[in-house]
């Protein structure tokens, strides 16, 4: 466990606990936390021994409510603050998990309570999202005179259908668990009490698979998301030819073959 100030960072065998640790707001997130993220993704994203993270938010109450408004306000009122709009370049914590486009290790993200603004945001930039029936999601910018900037208004509006989009774009209305499961949002809804093992089991199909195969997978899904399928299919993928010359593509089929189950080295 490796407990820094707002973040909790555990690594247990392949997997990564990452937890946003300011409870008593939210897990609102300041200027630190970003800081000390960024340490926490980089080492994640540089262990080839961990081959999944979870996100979750300490407590009960909520995933994030995003940006610490307050850290905000202060900083405008003192004329620290300058004025921002899409992405974390010159921030602390650049990049930040919502512009990290070239990690291809999956993020789970666990999502209990709130998940507002900047919380939101760092839900929609994760792999797989299981959440608690008391979840609700908003992006709330437009409310507060502020943007979507880490991605919300981008990636809102690739992941469900326009209207419904938009409908919450300019509104700041909040979703329900059960809505974001129906727009496609969340992989799961569970109750509160069964959000730990739900995840677990998620968790543990993933590190079942061949490390090496999941990340090849998710670089070309994400990569290919924006690309004419003619040139999907001849796209350089770096972490597809690191896979491709592996022992575990070799591993599998002959586990399959021996009747066993494979054993992955991820390197």
């Amino acid at each position: 466990m490796y407990q820094l100030s707002t973040v909790r960072y555990e690594k247990s065998g392949h997997v990564a606990r990452i937890t946003l640790d300011r409870p008593e707001v939210l897990n609102a997130m300041n200027l630190r936390m970003h800081a000390e993220l960024a340490d926490v993704w980089d080492d994640f994203d540089a262990d080839d021994d961990l081959w999944v993270a979870v996100l979750s938010g300490a407590g009960d109450r909520s995933f994030s409510v995003g940006q610490d408004l307050k850290e905000l306000a202060a900083r405008e009122q003192s004329g620290t603050a300058a004025p921002s709009s899409f992405g974390s370049r010159g921030k602390p914590g650049w990049p930040r998990l919502t512009e990290r486009f070239d990690m291809v290790k999956p993020v789970v993200a666990q999502v209990r309570g709130y998940a507002l603004g900047g919380g939101f945001e760092l839900a929609l930039a994760c792999d797989i999202v299981v959440a608690s029936e008391d979840a609700s999601f908003a992006l709330p910018e437009a409310r507060l005179g502020l943007m979507a900037g880490a991605g919300g208004v981008f990636r809102l509006t690739r992941q469900v259908p326009w209207k419904a989009a938009m409908g919450h774009l300019l509104t700041g209305r909040r979703m329900t668990a059960g809505r974001a499961y129906e727009l496609g949002l969340v992989n799961e809804v569970v109750p509160s009490a069964g959000l730990d093992a739900c995840v677990e089991g998620w968790v543990a199909d993933i590190v079942s698979c061949a490390p090496l195969s999941v990340r090849a997978i998710k670089e070309a899904a994400v990569k290919a998301s924006t690309l004419p399928l003619d040139q999907a299919f001849t796209a350089r993928y770096p972490a597809e030819e690191r896979r491709m010359h592996s022992k575990d593509a070799v591993e599998g089929p002959v586990a399959f073959a021996e009747k066993r189950a494979p054993r992955w080295q991820g390197r």
